[in-house]
């Protein structure tokens, strides 16, 4: 990835020509990724990305007229580089996004960057192209470049990315014409030292790759809208140039068409609004599949203050883990606005994001906005979004598919689910949310029931926890149990995955405003513990966040537990792929002691275990997927599993409280 040398170039003209363009092919993927990383957001990222593209492949024409060094170079130039064809292309580049940081005089303020206007290649119709989203650490550091200076970005990549020294860096900004190079040089050290890991990895994620790019639709009613539009001025300056042709009065007449233009901001007059019904006539159901509802739906004053809070954020915004704060670029669905008890409410969604407006009708309050991942949501984590969060209270606005609400209290598994009533426009009545602190008295989740169009006898447990939305929760039960065999999670409303849970509801508190979308409880071993000690599961809990990584606490739990008694917590790991289809094998290990005083080492793994090796305090080879051997006192072992593939497993994450 890093550039190359920056060696004098020789030869004649012909010679540069051809070598430009080859050092351009080389290196287009990096000169690409320097544009796009000092481009403003402003511009939206669809437009960034062409716009990235377009400066590079234009640098190659400004580089076979740029001049040469003189046949001696200058002090200054033998100390820095000297001319060559990596210097001119990087510093056409840099010059050139640098430019549109500046607004030119007399140019007004808010409006998309001139040089953005004017079509040039790469032309993209009927798409948006924009980076893949990378993790939370990459979106952090996203966030703290966007509030960077320009030159401070550009020479935050050339010294990371490329390991250039400052002193070229310093150069190679000077002449590309950069503002304030050494407090740029400074910024860009600030942000090397604050990044969690190797800024020169987090730079080469996907989050900042302008070439790998994801495509998405442009905003189809708009399209409609503007053809039409065309279409009627088109047919508008026929009429006219007709009706000139044929005057005789002998007088030119010169008339000018007003046509809008691309504004880059979405209004409220272009907010989607998809038709009910939709959701039972299409195989995406998501968000994409909700209509408008609500009694203000139709409101445009509502509307208005909703959009601008979002595109045009006048105070902070609540912004959920691994979330932008980046308005959207095009018109986001609406998906609710009305009254909601003392406040109004308006939901959107811009197919990656959900965005709730709410303000207080008597104006005590400032309006708040909170806006969370969303993307990749499905029949069940799009079925319920949190409206009006107060207190130990919420009202939820379900999805049109859901045919029947219930709320059930999770440390009660023996306790029917109660019926919870919902308005026509799908707002429910107060439901109890996990509560913030460590008491665990209840842990109420929503029960819903999917509609027979979409899936029969499917329902389906949401955990409150804070969020835009509730935490999806499924169970996975031991090897040999069940029908199918389970080797995927599956809805945990049946009495087994109730129990199983009951023993794991406690640690939902953990997940408020995390930022996750699923937890699955998988109960992966089982054993039955020496003198008299009872049947053991062992359990990997696994949170999926919205970003795509996930956490896993490991525990194990006994018959001799009383009913909601918390399961016993063995190993955590944080960001692993452990206990997902990534993950499929685990191996965990823990001292226990029995009813009669007895200390033991225990250990367990997943069912193509065939191997545990121990060691520390106590050291022991079995064939077996499950082992209890005499320890000393607190004994600390760690495992190491054979599986029946091959591979040798090491236990996962560092031992628990």
């Amino acid at each position: 990835m890093h550039l190359r040398s920056l060696r004098p170039d020789t030869g004649g003209a012909r010679t540069r020509v051809r070598q430009a363009e080859s050092v351009l092919v080389e290196q287009y993927g990096d000169l690409v990724r320097l544009a796009h990383l000092v481009l403003p957001a402003s511009l939206g990222r669809h437009q960034r990305v062409l716009v990235a593209h377009s400066l590079v492949q234009r640098a190659l024409r400004r580089a076979r007229t740029a001049r040469t060094a003189p046949a001696v170079p200058s002090p200054r130039e033998e100390t820095r580089g000297g001319d060559t064809v990596e210097r001119r292309l990087l510093v056409e580049v840099l010059r050139a996004a640098l430019t549109y940081g500046r607004r030119p005089r007399m140019w007004p303020a808010g409006w998309v960057h001139p040089g953005a206007l004017r079509p040039r290649l790469p032309l993209v119709w009927g798409l948006r192209l924009f980076p893949r989203s990378g993790g939370v650490d990459e979106l952090a550091l996203a966030q703290r470049l966007s509030a960077a200076p320009a030159a401070a970005r550009a020479a935050f990549l050339l010294r990371t990315v490329h390991g250039l020294s400052d002193d070229t860096v310093h150069d190679l900004l000077e002449a590309a014409d950069a503002p304030d190079v050494p407090a740029a040089l400074r910024t860009a050290g600030v942000l090397e030292e604050e990044s969690r890991r190797s800024p020169a990895a987090l730079l080469a994620s996907q989050e900042f790759d302008a070439c790998a790019l994801q495509a998405g639709p442009t905003d189809l009613l708009r399209r409609t809208r503007r053809a039409r539009l065309v279409l009627g001025v088109a047919a508008l300056g026929l009429v006219t140039a007709v009706t000139l042709a044929v005057a005789d009065d002998g007088t030119t007449h010169r008339t000018a068409s007003q046509v809008p233009t691309a504004h880059g901001v979405p209004s409220t007059t272009d907010l989607v609004r998809t038709a009910a019904g939709t959701w039972d006539n299409t195989s995406r159901v998501d968000f994409t599949a909700w209509p408008a509802r609500g009694s203000r739906a139709h409101d445009r004053s509502l509307l208005d203050r909703a959009l601008s809070a979002w595109t045009h954020p006048r105070s902070r915004i609540a912004l959920a883990p691994a979330t932008t704060a980046t308005p959207p670029a095009t018109a986001p669905q609406l998906l609710y606005a009305g009254n909601v008890d003392d406040r109004a409410v308006v939901l959107l969604y811009d197919g990656q994001r959900l965005a709730r407006y709410t303000e207080t009708r008597s104006a005590t309050r400032d309006p708040e906005l909170n806006v969370a991942r969303a993307d990749d949501a499905d029949v069940t984590t799009a079925a319920a979004v949190t409206l009006t969060p107060s207190g130990g209270t919420a009202r939820y606005l379900l999805a049109p598919w859901v045919a029947e609400a219930q709320t059930r209290d999770l440390l009660h598994p023996d306790v029917l689910a109660r019926a919870l009533h919902v308005s026509k426009d799908g707002v429910t009545d107060p439901v109890p949310t996990i509560p913030a602190s460590e008491n665990c008295d209840s842990r109420p989740v929503l029960q819903l029931r999917s509609s027979e169009r979409i899936a029969e006898h499917h329902a389906f447990l949401l955990a409150p926890v804070g969020d835009l939305s509730p935490v999806h929760l499924t169970y996975t039960p031991l090897p040999g149990h069940g029908t199918p065999p389970a080797r995927a999670p599956r809805e945990a409303t049946g009495p087994q995955a109730l129990l199983a849970w009951d023993h794991q509801a406690c640690s939902l508190t953990s997940l408020r405003d995390t930022g996750v979308r699923a937890v699955n409880n998988w109960d992966f071993a089982e054993q039955d513990l020496p003198d008299a000690g009872g049947h053991a599961v062992w359990t990997c809990a696994r949170a999926d966040t919205w970003r795509g990584s996930g956490d896993v606490t490991v525990s194990f739990r006994t018959s001799r537990y009383a009913p909601a008694e918390p399961a016993r917590t063995v190993a955590r790991a944080r960001a692993t792929a452990a206990c997902s289809r990534f993950g499929q094998h685990i191996v965990a290990a823990s001292g226990w002691r029995s009813p009669k005083g007895h200390w033991y080492a225990l250990a367990a793994g997943s069912r193509a275990v065939t191997r545990l090796s121990v060691s520390g305090d106590v050291t022991v080879t079995k064939q077996a997927r499950t082992l209890a051997v005499p320890a000393p006192h607190k004994p600390r072992v760690t495992v190491r599993a054979h599986l029946s593939t091959g591979e040798d497993l090491d236990a996962v994450g560092t031992p628990g409280t």
